[in-house]
């Protein structure tokens, strides 16, 4: 079904739904390894999206880890 609206256009919501589940994933992720670096807070973060090949796309989360007083 998936491949039909890619092709007929329309939102293909099994896609947007894995999307929104790698962005968490990807800011839980950078929010440990801040932690873990001793920051208590990430400022200045943003996302990047880039299709790795057909079918396949990668979610990079980046930002500064600081200590909030």
């Amino acid at each position: 079904m998936a491949g039909l609206r890619g092709i007929v256009g329309g939102e293909i919501t099994e896609y947007t739904k894995m999307m929104a589940e790698a962005r968490e994933e990807a800011i839980q992720r950078m929010a440990e390894d801040a932690e873990k670096k001793g920051a208590n807070a990430v400022v200045s973060m943003r996302f990047s999206t880039s299709m790795i090949m057909q079918n396949a796309a990668e979610v990079l989360t980046y930002g500064t880890g600081v200590v909030l007083k």
